[in-house]
């Protein structure tokens, strides 16, 4: 059997090394033929050695120099933006996995699918942000889209031979860890610590998506993700906290049942799938011990304390570019606050305030979006920057 040749966009984060793991257990199946990082050109170097890829993107153009000092001379390197989305058009390609953090992976995947490349999207801000564009490339140029966040992969999963489509479905229902605030009590979440916000209860995640756990402005933004993945109005898409994080979401049908998909706590699953997709294939993750499981809990999220889920829903109901927004303004607030700018409850004040402030917009338009994601920066660190807000945080820290 042909090999499917990837290229992995945001090769040197959590994702991009569980790729690669995934990779080295399936030799006979996958072949990496481009790997892209932001600026960690050691680990780069390093990952070009193991795979033998002669294709690379680097994307601060600064760092050029280092990197094709560790390289050898026939591996060629892509710079910047552009760089990005070059190494995303390889004509080579079969597929390209997109994991990086943010909106920087918006043009690469554009371009990919444009390309006729299928798309493994493991980055939530791409469908967040621009949902209804790239929805409309893919189905225009033939390419499929397919999920690597565990949720939406689950929910994937579940769905595979139900020919009904939406018409079978009642709802979507993602599961939540609950972070590692589940039970704090709603008056001592001032309190958190940056240090405390990176401590996730399961899974091992890079510093956004495990902010964003602790907050749980992840699962907000699945939501409005699996609107756009799977077609479903945001009324039908609920999220229900399950701190065991085994049953990694749920699809219950129109006839009252329910299929969940269940699976270690491993990102290597979802990523296998969808690499390896319509096909499941052994390779070496292990299966769950039901022996071993003491019990699986499920509870609702404490939406008063966790605003979090409300802002997303409201964002995804309006469409437009609020999701933009909403996206935008949570990344500037994370920012602000790992850099201690602000406090753990100010994240929600931020992004509430910057989509109060913002005037609808259509979302059928790359630029409007891309414009309505740089307004909704400017005014986010506006709120960073109210008053009172800094002596706050600084108070607060230390």
């Amino acid at each position: 059997m042909r090999r499917k040749k990837v290229v992995l966009l945001g090769s040197t984060g959590s994702i991009g090394c569980s790729t690669l793991e995934v990779a080295r257990q399936l030799p006979d199946r996958i072949e990496l033929v481009g790997l892209a990082a932001n600026s960690s050109v050691e680990k780069l170097a390093e990952q070009v050695r193991e795979t033998g890829v002669r294709q690379v993107a680097i994307s601060e153009a600064s760092k050029e120099p280092e990197l094709r000092a560790l390289l050898p001379e026939d591996v060629k390197v892509h710079v910047g933006p552009e760089g990005m989305a070059e190494l995303a058009t390889l004509e080579d390609a079969d597929m390209v996995l997109v994991a990086i953090v943010g909106t920087a992976g918006l043009q690469p995947a554009l371009a990919a699918i444009e390309a006729g490349k299928d798309l493994a999207v493991a980055s939530k801000e791409i469908l967040v942000m621009a949902g209804e564009v790239v929805t409309a490339a893919a189905e225009k140029h033939g390419v499929r889209l397919l999920p690597v966040d565990s949720e939406h992969n689950a929910i994937f999963q579940c769905l595979d031979g139900h020919r009904g489509g939406e018409s079978e479905v009642s709802r979507l229902i993602l599961t939540a860890s609950g972070g590692p605030f589940r039970r704090t009590p709603t008056g001592e979440l001032k309190q958190v610590t940056v240090e405390q916000a990176l401590k996730h209860p399961t899974w091992k995640m890079g510093r956004k998506i495990t902010i964003d756990s602790a907050t749980m402005f992840n699962k907000g933004l699945e939501m409005i993700e699996a609107r756009w993945l799977f077609g479903i109005g945001m009324e039908r898409i609920d999220v229900v906290v399950h701190p065991q994080s085994i049953v990694h979401s749920m699809v219950e049908f129109v006839d009252g049942s329910v299929l969940a998909q269940l699976s270690r706590t491993d990102m290597c699953f979802p990523i296998q799938y969808a690499l390896t997709w319509p096909e499941r294939v052994k390779g070496g993750l292990q299966p769950l011990d039901f022996g071993e499981l003491a019990k699986l809990d499920f509870e609702e999220p404490r939406h008063d304390a966790f605003p979090s889920l409300g802002l997303a829903r409201r964002a995804g109901l309006a469409g437009g570019t609020l999701p933009a927004v909403f996206n935008a303004a949570n990344e500037v607030a994370v920012d602000a606050f790992v850099d201690r700018r602000i406090g753990f409850t100010d994240i929600w004040r931020v992004v509430e305030e910057t989509m109060d402030a913002h005037q609808q917009g259509d979302a059928g338009s790359l630029e409007g979006l891309i414009a309505a994601d740089a307004w909704a920066r400017g005014r986010a660190e506006e709120s960073v920057g109210a008053p009172g807000a800094a002596a706050d945080a600084i108070r607060r820290h230390g």
